[in-house]
């Protein structure tokens, strides 16, 4: 069966996962992380994706990224991927594929997904077990977005800004909406539609999105398509 094509809408967020293979670690050592980071800055400039969120765990990535264009998305991964891969078997001695397959992604609904998913990204060192607090880990958007330390790769979204007049407030506002955790629900919500690439919204969005792109953006439903009984009156034709 063929792949359901990835659906990608230019100038739409969209949450990103790429895996290490067999969940095996992709970043060993500080400069493993800061090479990666160099390198996912430079691909999303030449490809004008925008990325407003992110963390670097030891086995994986989370990307919250807004692409100007349907390719942004693949071709910048693609450029970050030919030149970490190597990168990473040279120093490590090892041979083959980094990545677990394909990256995974779905299309994010901005108004109530947004800043939902951001903080999800943000707070997934603390989920791990890996800090106590999202605060303490270096390699996510997290320091930037409550003011600490400014992140030359994150591009401020709108809803970011439409937290407070000044930054204190949006930083302060950021900070306080970080720290009331996920539902689970809301957790599985994000992960399932990403692991699955189908959009994440309202109703109202999805049948934006079937209207503009052509695509499917809901799992049809499982088993075989119901037959009409034959006429048993009407004989063959």
């Amino acid at each position: 069966m063929a792949r359901q094509p990835r659906l990608v809408i230019p100038n739409q967020p969209h949450h990103l996962i790429q895996r290490g293979v067999d969940r095996q670690a992709i970043f060993r050592e500080t400069e493993d992380y800061v090479n990666f980071l160099a390198r996912l800055r430079e691909g999303a400039r030449q490809y004008k994706v925008a990325i407003h969120a992110y963390v670097l765990m030891s086995n994986h990535v989370h990307l919250l990224a807004t692409p100007s264009d349907a390719q942004g998305l693949a071709k910048m991964m693609q450029w970050v991927g030919r030149f970490y891969v190597p990168y990473f078997n040279q120093k490590y001695e090892r041979v083959g594929t980094l990545w677990q397959g394909r990256y995974r992604a779905t299309v994010i609904d901005s108004e109530p997904y947004f800043m939902l998913c951001s903080c999800y990204i943000d707070q997934n060192p603390v989920r791990a077990g890996i800090t106590a607090t999202a605060g303490e880990y270096p390699w996510s958007s997290y320091l930037h977005h409550v003011g600490i330390k400014a992140d030359p790769l994150v591009v401020d979204h709108a809803l970011y800004w439409a937290l407070g007049n000044t930054p204190f407030d949006r930083e302060a506002a950021y900070k306080q909406m970080a720290e009331q955790a996920l539902t689970s629900l809301q957790a599985k919500q994000l992960m399932d539609a990403t692991n699955k690439g189908w959009p994440l919204g309202t109703e109202k969005f999805k049948s934006s999105l079937e209207k503009q792109g052509g695509l499917r953006v809901r799992p049809g439903k499982r088993g075989r398509p119901f037959k009409t009984p034959a006429d048993p009156q009407a004989g063959d034709k």
